[in-house]
C-alpha cells in the first residue's frame, strides 16, 4: 500500500494579448489568476515572471496539488 506524503505541481502558464479591445492586459489575468488561488486556499509560490515582446506573460510557480501537503516544496 502506498500514500502520497507531499504533492506539488510546477507549471508554466503563457497569459496571452487577446487583441486590442480586450479590457484586461495579461497582468490583470495573472492577478485574477492569483486571487483564485487566494481563494480556494490553495498555497503558491511565483518562480518567475516574464514580459514578452509581444506584451504576453509567461509565469512559473509552484503551487499546492489539490489538498495534499507541500512540505519543504514551497522553500
Amino acid at each position: 500500500m502506498k500514500r502520497i506524503k507531499y504533492a506539488c505541481l510546477e507549471q508554466t502558464l503563457h497569459f496571452f494579448v487577446q487583441d486590442s479591445s480586450a479590457l484586461r492586459t495579461p497582468k490583470d489575468e495573472f492577478e485574477l489568476y492569483k486571487k483564485g488561488l487566494e481563494r480556494n486556499k490553495t498555497a503558491y509560490k511565483v518562480l518567475s515572471e516574464e514580459t514578452q515582446p509581444d506584451g504576453s506573460l509567461i509565469v512559473k510557480l509552484k503551487k499546492q496539488y489539490n489538498t495534499y501537503d507541500y512540505g519543504s516544496y514551497m522553500d
